[in-house]
């Protein structure tokens, strides 16, 4: 064998060794959710309830500095404020203490669409939550259900205020599932509505 070849086998052997599945550097594929999640918002002074959606990508962080959280509010209908932000995190610790992964290695771009020019608060945090977990599994979630509570960081739903105008802006938007904290009560209209557990 003369050193010409000798030399382009080591080419050949080096390309092969470098892109062999052992040791190729694989990009992970980004994993989605989408999500839909009660809001609230003020027409003509009184309260109107409606449902976003939440789209919610799942990257790995390789290098561990995360979790890393990028707000997509370019568009009408997704800027956000800090106590929705502040949900967004507490989402994902309960996130990903359920699936039990480290957060560390979490990159997640989170976009809001409402028909409101902004949204706040944190009520949306369970659904995010549950969106994170679908994108992790790789699972879709069903389009007619729908959830509202605060998540805390261990996974627990905290009531949330306005529950009346979401479920009419759940009911409007043909909802089948409505998932709610439990022992929730409300008036509305002059009628009590008294939840013992999440009605579904």
């Amino acid at each position: 064998m003369t050193l010409l070849q000798l030399r382009h086998l080591c080419i050949v052997l080096l390309i092969s060794f470098l892109l062999s599945p052992s040791t190729a550097v694989r990009a992970e594929p980004h994993r989605f959710a989408t999500v839909p999640a009660l809001a609230v918002g003020v027409l003509r002074g009184a309260e109107v309830g409606s449902v976003h959606y939440i789209v919610i990508q799942l990257d790995e962080d390789r290098l561990g500095r995360g979790p890393t959280v990028l707000f997509s509010e370019y568009a009408r209908g997704s800027a956000v404020g800090d106590e929705w932000k502040e949900g967004v995190h507490l989402a994902i610790a309960a996130a990903a203490q359920a699936v039990r992964e480290d957060a560390k290695s979490w990159m997640v771009t989170i976009k809001n669409r409402a028909y409101a020019n902004y949204t706040n608060g944190a009520s949306a945090s369970s659904a995010i939550a549950v969106g994170l977990i679908a994108a992790w599994r790789g699972d879709v979630l069903r389009p007619d259900a729908v959830l509202t509570g605060l998540i805390t960081a261990d996974g627990r739903i905290q009531p949330v205020g306005s529950l009346p105008s979401k479920l009419e802006g759940a009911a409007r938007a043909n909802m089948q599932t409505i998932l709610i904290p439990a022992g929730r009560r409300a008036r509305r209209n002059g009628i009590s509505w008294n939840w013992a557990a999440n009605t579904t």
